[in-house]
């Protein structure tokens, strides 16, 4: 861990299926296109975030935060999704991994699992535990997360005040794994956490 430098929230971090870059003001159009979906926030607590006037908030809180990464298809350089990283707490050596989603058309595969583990590989650099907070009806994003390694460690409100389920990863969990930064792991999950 690299206690010594600040935490780069908004980092640019590559492997073989995508990249993740700091999210630009002139993202919001294609980003828009794959959150346009109302298949992909069915559990979400916001459900009409498809909305173009409810996803442009979630658009301009995002690029406020100083930690939102958009999600690129390597393969192609199209957009499939975002994430990001908040609530740097150096004292407890922890940051929160949220705000997830992918298109349909990357679930079912590895991508999620592969954004997630750039992401992890990066923040436990800097910190020894990454949380998520997942809605209580979110099923399908509490077992992304558990198969990421995620462990229910209790509930607490998440940034809006709704109570959320808060999983956990430590490094040393992280790095029993074997996950090196040359090496993916693989998942079938998709989350909108």
């Amino acid at each position: 861990m690299e206690s010594s430098m600040s935490f780069d929230l908004q980092p640019t971090l590559k492997c073989e299926l995508l990249e993740l870059r700091p999210l630009r003001t002139e993202d919001f159009r294609d980003l828009y296109a794959v959150a346009s979906d109302p298949l992909i926030w069915e559990q979400h607590p916001n459900k009409d975030r498809y909305k173009e006037v409810v996803f442009r908030v979630f658009f301009r809180e995002a690029m406020e935060s100083g930690g939102a990464l958009i999600a690129i298809d390597s393969k192609d350089g199209q957009v499939i999704g975002s994430s990001r990283f908040h609530g740097y707490d150096k004292d407890k050596s922890e940051i929160e991994i949220g705000w997830t989603f992918l298109a349909r058309s990357h679930w079912g595969g590895v991508f999620n699992g592969e954004m997630k583990q750039l992401m992890l590989q990066h923040a436990f650099r800097f910190v020894d535990g990454v949380i998520f907070l997942v809605g209580p009806q979110n099923v399908r994003s509490q077992r992304a997360v558990e198969k990421i390694g995620g462990v229910r460690v209790g509930s607490r409100p998440d940034a809006s005040g709704r109570e959320s389920f808060v999983f956990q990863i430590t490094a040393p969990a992280f790095a029993k794994m074997g996950v090196s930064e040359n090496e993916h792991s693989r998942t079938d999950a998709e989350s909108t956490d």
